[in-house]
């Protein structure tokens, strides 16, 4: 192993294919890997419709089913201020060596911090993104696919769509109007 132990840090609105290859393929290189939960806080909302509590159960259901082991699911508050967001990381997590993103500007908060930083690349962007993923929710089109069947059965069992619906309305009755 490179490294002892990585992190990678998602919204996981839902957590899918994509963010599951990435989790593998940092556990090539690390013995360990925090997946942290970020926007903890949020959740009913059309960007963040489940809460940190169900998107902790899609990943942990999620790794027993592919039997992948040494992970550690952590949820993440945000701090909305670019500034000050890897010291905050740092304070509330172990040590790390190395994280995982493909986000632009965390890629460069964590370099600028002076962790390595590896960007395992994207797959299938154009199904394989949460808004994305939501959107086809919404429209009733083949969405499962893009995700471990782990975390459909979740989304299933909390009636997710329905709550994503009912963001959905009640965003557009706020937005138009104004």
């Amino acid at each position: 192993m490179k490294f002892s132990r990585g992190l990678m840090i998602g919204r996981f609105q839902p957590f899918h294919n994509g963010h599951l290859m990435i989790v593998k393929k940092a556990l090539e290189d690390c013995a360990e890997l925090i997946i942290g939960i970020g926007s903890a806080q949020s959740s009913h909302t059309i960007e963040n419709p489940f809460t940190s509590g169900e998107r902790f159960e899609m990943i942990l259901r999620t790794l027993k089913n592919e039997k992948i082991q040494n992970c550690h699911i952590v949820p993440i508050v945000d701090v909305n201020r670019c500034g000050i967001w890897v010291a905050h990381v740092l304070n509330i997590l172990p040590k790390f060596e190395v994280y995982y993103s493909n986000n632009q500007t965390d890629i460069r908060l964590f370099k600028e911090a002076g962790i390595k930083v590896c960007e395992p690349g994207l797959v299938e962007r154009e199904h394989l993104e949460g808004s994305k993923l939501r959107q086809m929710m919404l429209e009733g089109q083949a969405w499962k696919k893009h995700v471990p069947s782990t975390v459909a059965e979740v989304i299933d069992e909390i009636d997710g769509i329905s709550r994503l619906r009912a963001v959905s309305y009640a965003t557009n009755r706020c937005h138009s109007k104004h």
